[in-house]
């Protein structure tokens, strides 16, 4: 008779346990038959890891779905310019060739001479479907106005909102749907064309970055991305797929997706989170290896329930040797916040602003 070891989460669920006496003794039988995820060896060479490296990425595109193309530089149309104190405020809007049109802003810097680095903000999800990229005019969610406060620091902010959100909200499939059951129609309908509606909303912020880069205020070579929650997703997996991020800084939502399985967390988050057979190839710590040797903070609390803090303690464990193997060990920081849920704290944001004044400046 064959003698299987143990599934991986069962020690997750014997750590629960321990913390909560009162908690099932028994993993339920979803959870007992969930098949590993493969596991994540970084290789002892650089010349190992680099090849590696690239069929990673290669798969993670992959899962994404069959995407359709983008052009080099999406065809732009700005709306609209006014002078603010500090910088130059832009509505625009691009076409993104697969039945959107996307609206987005962009904030230049005044008074700066030469070219500077540019930031692609991320808004966060929190079911606030008609907001999206006002988010950097608000201090709902960071410390105070982030798109004004990076832009009078010497930044080029640009932010656009994601499909299902701010002044795309209800205007997808089933234009008459809003809210979560807009969302749950335009995954399923993206599903049915063999793409993920996570593929698409990166697809969009990769279009947004192209006009970032190509603008001629900007340095091509000083692009970095930011954002909390559902924005701190997109931060990290939008650099795992594109190297011209040089910095990035993901606030919340660094989520290890076994250990959400073991905790049963699966709630936490929104449709558009879930990747179809992410778990067949590898789990968060082969997206968050993929950014090595580029600078990445990431900033959590460790009573968030849709982030695991077991998880993110994996996820750096498995991670941080793609860092090592390039001298590059500071450019990844992981800092875990005790007692703290999913929110921004002032402490958070200087060392946001700290980070890329020194990885972009």
């Amino acid at each position: 008779m064959r003698v299987h070891p143990p599934h991986p989460t069962v020690p997750i669920l014997i750590g629960l346990l321990l913390m909560n006496p009162t908690a099932t003794a028994q993993p339920p039988a979803w959870l007992a038959a969930t098949p590993p995820a493969p596991e994540l060896k970084i290789p002892a060479s650089l010349s190992e890891w680099r090849a590696q490296r690239t069929a990673l990425r290669a798969q993670l595109g992959r899962l994404l779905g069959d995407l359709p193309p983008r052009p080099a530089t999406p065809p732009v149309e700005i709306l609209a310019r006014e002078t603010r104190e500090g910088y130059t405020l832009e509505h625009f809007q691009f076409d993104n060739g697969a039945g959107a049109t996307v609206p987005g802003v962009l904030l230049l810097p005044t008074g700066v001479a030469g070219k500077v680095p540019g930031i692609l903000y991320c808004h966060w999800h929190g079911g606030e479907y008609d907001k999206g990229k006002v988010e950097l005019f608000e201090r709902a969610h960071t410390p105070e106005e982030p798109g004004p406060a990076l832009a009078r620091r010497g930044y080029a902010v640009l932010a656009i909102d994601a499909y299902c959100f701010g002044e795309r909200h209800g205007r997808g499939p089933g234009s008459d749907e809003r809210g979560s059951a807009g969302e749950l129609t335009a995954s399923k309908y993206h599903l049915w064309l063999g793409r993920s509606l996570w593929g698409m909303i990166l697809r969009d912020d990769l279009m947004a970055l192209d006009y970032l880069a190509a603008r001629p205020e900007v340095d091509p070579a000083r692009l970095g991305v930011t954002g909390i929650s559902m924005g701190a997703t997109r931060t990290w997996w939008l650099m795992a797929l594109d190297e011209r991020l040089k910095a990035g800084v993901a606030v919340a939502c660094l989520t290890r997706y076994q250990n959400l399985l073991a905790h049963q967390g699966l709630k936490y988050h929104g449709i558009y989170y879930y990747v179809p057979g992410m778990l067949r190839h590898f789990d968060t710590e082969a997206v968050i290896a993929l950014i090595a040797p580029r600078a990445l903070l990431c900033q959590n609390g460790d009573r968030d329930e849709g982030s695991p803090v077991d998880g993110i303690r994996e996820i750096e464990t498995r991670a941080r040797p793609a860092w090592e193997l390039s001298g590059a060990g500071t450019n990844f920081r992981n800092l875990i916040y005790p007692g703290v849920g999913h929110v921004y704290l002032p402490e958070m944001w200087r060392e946001t602003l700290a980070w890329f004044d020194r990885h972009l400046k």
